[in-house]
């Protein structure tokens, strides 16, 4: 994935939207909602996340460093995937997110889950514009 995202808002504002999991159905194209969610946002929240086509993962912060570096996990019968999102200031009121996602699979999986790899990176930067134009305030945000 190329690096990073630029976003309009300062590097704070950026990451508390990015981390928060309720707002993660606005600009996540594949989730539909989200539910469980554990408290605020920390090392340790979970939630579940109800993705469009009904899978529904187990989710996990396991690395928040505000505003610089928050990671999650995801399992769900034998797919896990990790995305940690990387913040950096680029002005006073505007910073880069850059992102980095890796699924992995177990046993016949593993070969359909090691092709997705391949394709994630460019849902995930498509997904991170749209949230950038919505903090934004661009009208095609959706």
């Amino acid at each position: 994935m190329p690096r990073g995202v630029h976003v309009d808002v300062p590097v704070q504002v950026a990451f508390d939207y990015f981390v928060d999991p309720h707002q993660r159905p606005r600009w996540q194209s594949s989730l539909a909602r989200v539910e469980d969610v554990d408290g605020e946002p920390r090392v340790g929240q979970t939630w579940v996340d109800v993705t469009k086509p009904g899978l529904k993962p187990r989710m996990r912060t396991t690395e928040l460093d505000r505003p610089h570096r928050w990671t999650e996990v995801g399992t769900w019968h034998g797919v896990s995937a990790t995305l940690t999102l990387v913040f950096a200031p680029a002005g006073p009121q505007a910073c880069l997110v850059e992102a980095t996602m890796r699924l992995r699979g177990r046993g016949l999986l593993a070969l359909p889950v090691a092709a997705l790899n391949r394709l994630a990176p460019l849902a995930v930067r498509a997904d991170l514009t749209k949230a950038a134009k919505i903090l934004a305030g661009h009208p095609s945000a959706g």
